[in-house]
């Protein structure tokens, strides 16, 4: 039952006999009413013409005498039992009266030209009258039509109009069933398409109806949503088992390093050194379960910003500091070359720039200088991170902000993000509306953070 009510067919012929009905509704009430009308109009003429000859009759006193002997005469004359004739004195008393069906006087006022009127005393009728003078006196020509008849033919015809507009209808709710699901088959057969793509066939696609614009709209809808479905479910899968890979390395470093040393005694020192060597592993797995949970609020739908105005310069030269051990200890220099102001998350900023810094440190070559610059062009604040060192192979440089991917994997530095850091940046610039870059240089390697001059709406 749920899915005959849901059923997009059902809906369109009931629609579709719904707009036929109200369509044969108005016409059979125009028509209806149209008829009525001339039927009154028919027969208002036709008692103003017997007014007329019985005017002409008053003239004649043979005429009128024979009337009054025989009434009989004019009711045959009609041929019509439904017609009614009064000649009325002052006081209302009948001179002659053809009344076949004992239609009740009526009381009448205005006389001196022709009036209409429908009265209904038991019996409803049209009248017409008319004041005249007969052998010197005052009298009131009265010539009217009992509408029994006229009822009885417009019921008879509203009947008739009811059934042809249920006829009318059920014939419009039929032929809209057939022609609607005719005109869905196409549809069927993309849902009938569409019902065998699951995760292991997420590659098909949609046949692109090209003869129908509504369908190939959808169609192509349908088919960028899957192929942003494969891409996602792909980039998830290689998530999941580069997560596997990254974890699992760590975790087999601290079982086997505590394996070996649980073989025999030792002293406290080795045991220490042991810790020590398990802290360095335990801290990499929390970056890099901080750096997943990160990610992972950045890119929720809901995600928010606390944007404030931050001061470049500031905030660089605070990194500087920071990091100014760790350059030492390759003997590189951090050089700050920013300038202005943006509107940006302070904490998410800074996390965005440290990891570049970070990066440019842990492969820059040494005894070089880090260049930390900004400028505003098309719209956007370019924050860049200058490093020199050998330029990164073309092939890897649309990979690098993908989540763990590096460009040696068997390379694991001190501080290592385990590849998260360049995802988060990215991250980080998407949430503000912008976007990272990175491009190869004559002298070294440049990354880019692109943020919008104001927030986005």
């Amino acid at each position: 039952m749920s899915r005959i009510t849901g059923s997009l067919t059902l809906r369109l012929a009931s629609l579709f006999a719904l707009v036929v009905g109200l369509l044969l509704s108005a016409l059979g009430l125009y028509l209806y009413h149209s008829l009525s009308n001339e039927i009154s109009w028919r027969d208002d003429q036709m008692l103003r013409g017997r007014l007329e000859r019985m005017l002409v009759l008053l003239d004649n006193s043979a005429s009128i005498e024979a009337l009054r002997q025989r009434p009989r005469l004019y009711a045959n004359m009609l041929d019509n039992r439904e017609s009614v004739l009064w000649v009325l004195t002052d006081d209302g008393h009948p001179l002659i009266e053809v009344n076949p069906m004992h239609q009740a006087v009526p009381e009448l006022t205005g006389r001196d030209e022709v009036q209409l009127r429908t009265v209904d005393n038991g019996v409803p009728a049209r009248l017409a009258w008319v004041a005249a003078r007969l052998d010197g006196q005052q009298v009131t020509l009265i010539a009217g039509k009992r509408l029994a008849e006229r009822n009885r033919m417009l019921t008879s015809y509203r009947g008739k109009l009811w059934l042809s507009l249920a006829g009318g209808s059920l014939a419009a709710f039929l032929l809209g069933w057939i022609v609607t699901r005719r005109g869905l088959a196409p549809v069927r057969r993309l849902a009938a398409r569409a019902a065998t793509i699951d995760t292991e066939h997420l590659h098909h696609r949609l046949p692109v109806h090209s003869d129908v614009s509504e369908l190939r709209d959808l169609s192509m809808a349908l088919n960028g949503m899957l192929t942003r479905l494969e891409a996602g479910f792909l980039q998830l899968s290689r998530f999941s088992e580069d997560l596997a890979h990254e974890m699992r390395t760590p975790l087999t470093n601290l079982m086997g390093q505590t394996q070996q040393r649980l073989r025999h005694d030792r002293t406290g020192e080795e045991y220490k050194e042991i810790l020590i060597s398990n802290l360095e592993e335990f801290e990499r797995l929390a970056r890099m379960i901080d750096s997943m949970l990160l990610l992972a609020r950045n890119e929720q739908p809901g995600a928010t910003l606390d944007r404030r105005a931050v001061e470049l310069h500031d905030m660089v030269e605070q990194l500087c500091g920071y990091f100014e051990g760790m350059a030492e200890e390759r003997s590189m220099t951090l050089i700050n070359r920013a300038q202005g102001r943006l509107a940006a998350d302070p904490d998410l900023l800074r996390r965005a720039l440290a990891n570049l810094i970070a990066n440019a440190l842990r492969y820059g070559q040494e005894h070089t200088s880090i260049i930390i610059d900004h400028q505003q062009i098309d719209g956007l604040h370019h924050i860049s991170v200058f490093n020199q060192g050998a330029p990164i192979p073309e092939v890897h440089l649309p990979l690098l902000f993908e989540r763990f991917y590096r460009v040696d994997a068997s390379r694991h530095t001190p501080g290592d993000s385990g590849g998260l850091g360049l995802a988060i940046v990215r991250s980080i610039a998407q949430l503000h509306g912008g976007l990272a870059r990175v491009s190869n240089e004559p002298m070294g390697v440049r990354f880019t953070l692109c943020l919008p001059l104001s927030a986005p709406s």
